[in-house]
């Protein structure tokens, strides 16, 4: 039986460490022929054959490749744009960057509410805001449009504070309530 290891193989007597690594580089060569490969044939898989019969290396080498480690940023970007998350990415930026967008001032009394169909709903802190937010309402269109692209926000509803709610309990008299400028 032939072996694949040269250990079958007795070392002569007086040899040296050459002639005793060409006696085992010979016992390899011949147990290879005999399970017939040829020399220079790989035996494992990190080496693979092209079409044209070169030899290629099967990890990546010291240049760029797809299977490298690739930064965080890139990688989010891709499954953004794989999953069709872009326009639901842009839209939450409205939210995240209001006070970039808009201004510190106008971000102190006025708050993103929701963003429908292009429709930004903009809570303000006072009547006086909503008022204020309704006359700015162009420039701040522009703003946005500039800060996250065109067609993100295409109009704005601007609320002003929320009346408080009279009802108390189950019954109740019909009516407005308590009348007062509350918005």
């Amino acid at each position: 039986m032939i072996s694949d290891t040269p250990s079958d193989i007795a070392p002569r007597p007086g040899a040296s460490g050459s002639d005793l690594a060409r006696d085992a580089l010979r016992a390899a060569q011949q147990a290879a022929a005999a399970r017939g490969r040829r020399p220079g044939q790989a035996t494992t898989g990190k080496w693979r054959r092209s079409s044209q019969g070169a030899r290629r290396r099967g990890w990546s080498g010291a240049g760029a490749d797809d299977r490298d480690p690739q930064p965080l940023g890139r990688l989010a970007s891709r499954m953004v744009s794989s999953q069709g998350w872009n326009e639901k990415l842009v839209s939450a930026s409205v939210f995240g960057r209001w006070a970039e967008l808009v201004g510190s001032e106008v971000a102190e009394h006025a708050t993103p509410v929701s963003l429908r169909d292009g429709e930004l709903t903009v809570a303000a802190s006072s009547t006086a805001w909503a008022t204020q937010l309704r006359t700015l309402q162009r420039q701040l269109l522009g703003k946005i449009a500039a800060g996250l692209g065109p067609n993100v926000v295409r109009r704005m509803k601007i609320q002003g504070p929320a009346a408080p709610n009279w009802r108390k309990g189950p019954r109740h008299a019909p009516g407005r309530g308590p009348r007062d400028t509350y918005g």
